[in-house]
């Protein structure tokens, strides 16, 4: 009889989880690229990091009074909204790591101190996207979701194109900020097959969280939806070739590819723009 509920307290814990992870990418991805950041966390004193870290917690704490990154609220808020805030930094700090290994500005033979820095510093946008997840893109079901589904699925061509051109929209907005800087080149130079293999499936997994798992905008309305890639799996290997076509298209656009560029190149940094560009299409998805 224990069993079932405790089954669904860790099965809304990790709903929570992963609720609050998305949202940091959605909020963090860009600084993420960012060379400068990368700079001053290398370089940064031990009390900067600690004076980060406090700023941190003052913030995400005011935020988790609220809203937070929780489906459910507690009438005991304070005490909670402390759990919730190292919670939420703890999520801001290890997606921030994730994400650092997985670009190769962090690697075994970075120093402590300067992996130190950089996560820190890394982490502080990906802390607030973990306490603004449900206020970002929250859930906003209705009464006539069903309902609303039920039409949808009248129409599948339409819906499709309509999460084609949505992907579009948000992979374009993010690819647009990140594409004409030099930290795609560098990024590029650094990844071996193996770190492009791992960063596809990152893309995937984050899409499919952010689309499928989190419990944003309507979720449920759109697996129900129909379509020519309105399923779950296929839907989202969709919308990451369509964000990789628009982060091409956006390098093309800044000069940092040519046509004249051996295909290689191509691919290996639109892989490494894929990353930022498949969130924004999933944001955008969410958006329409």
């Amino acid at each position: 009889m224990t069993t079932k509920p405790q089954k669904n307290v860790w099965r809304s814990e990790i709903n929570d989880i992963i609720r609050g992870a998305c949202g940091g990418f959605l909020f963090g991805i860009p600084l993420l690229y960012t060379m400068e950041v990368w700079w001053i966390g290398s370089l940064v004193k031990p009390q900067l990091m600690m004076m980060a870290i406090a700023f941190m917690f003052i913030v995400v704490y005011l935020l988790n009074q609220t809203e937070g990154f929780r489906k459910r609220r507690y009438s005991w808020l304070a005490p909670q909204a402390v759990m919730d805030t190292v919670e939420a930094i703890a999520i801001g700090l290890a997606c921030s790591a994730f994400v650092l290994l997985l670009l190769r500005e962090m690697t075994p033979e970075t120093s402590l101190k300067e992996s130190l820095g950089k996560i820190i510093f890394e982490s502080v946008p990906f802390a607030l996207g973990v306490a603004l997840a449900n206020q970002l893109l929250g859930d906003t079901r209705n009464g006539n979701a069903e309902a609303q589904a039920t039409k949808n699925k009248g129409d599948e061509l339409h819906a499709t194109f309509a999460d084609v051109g949505g992907t579009l929209i948000g992979a374009t907005i993010i690819a647009f900020n990140i594409a004409p800087t030099d930290e795609i080149p560098m990024l590029a130079a650094a990844a071996s097959p193996p770190w492009q293999l791992a960063m596809i499936v990152t893309s995937l997994l984050i899409s499919y969280g952010i689309v499928f798992q989190a419990g944003f905008s309507d979720q449920q309305k759109r697996k129900q939806q129909k379509g020519i890639f309105q399923r779950p799996a296929s839907e989202t290997i969709m919308s990451y070739l369509v964000s990789l076509l628009a982060g091409a298209f956006m390098l093309w656009f800044f000069q940092k590819l040519t046509f004249s560029d051996p295909w290689t190149m191509w691919l290996d940094h639109t892989l490494m723009l894929g990353l930022p560009a498949t969130i924004g299409g999933a944001a955008g998805r969410l958006a329409i």
